[in-house]
């Protein structure tokens, strides 16, 4: 992506798709053999742990799904910013992770086949976001084509953090 225009080519597009769309699998790879006490436990004091970060990445795919078909249907429609913090305090972030495990993968399967049938007039389609102004779809999948690969990093170190202080 070009900081001054804020458009991928065809071809960095095609990557940040396949990125996007492998998001599930790697948290999936991130999590496997994942015991309940690394799957609570933060990398550092005032982190997520493990299971916050997966109902975190339902929550924030369900609502980054919903933003890419309003900005594709609706010209400047408006984007609101939530508070990620917010959510993993009121919405009972420590119930089991499956169904947010499910809801995560459903939304990204169902966005990449939109993404997949995007036509370029589709790419150019842009929003008003609450705090970052205009937000346009490559900056969409600019961030969201690597946010479940960050978690999954993050998942990786709580582990090691788990299993240092076992």
């Amino acid at each position: 992506m070009t900081s001054d225009t804020n458009q991928i080519d065809p071809a960095g597009r095609s990557a940040l798709i396949a990125r996007y769309r492998d998001g599930h699998a790697e948290i999936m790879r991130s999590l496997e053999g994942i015991t309940e006490r690394e799957l609570d436990t933060p990398e550092a004091e005032g982190e997520w742990s493990p299971r916050q970060i997966i109902h975190h990445l339902a929550d924030s795919e369900m609502t980054a799904a919903v933003r890419l078909r309003m900005m594709v249907a609706y010209d400047q429609t408006e984007i609101i910013a939530y508070d990620p913090d917010l959510l993993a305090n009121v919405l009972f972030y420590d119930r089991p992770i499956e169904h947010s495990l499910a809801a995560f993968q459903a939304a990204r399967e169902s966005t990449a086949e939109i993404l997949d049938r995007m036509s370029d007039s589709d790419w150019q389609s842009t929003a008003r976001h609450s705090e970052a102004g205009t937000y346009r779809v490559a900056s969409w999948l600019d961030v969201y084509s690597g946010h479940a690969h960050e978690h999954a990093n993050q998942i990786r170190r709580a582990r090691a953090t788990a299993q240092r202080t076992a």
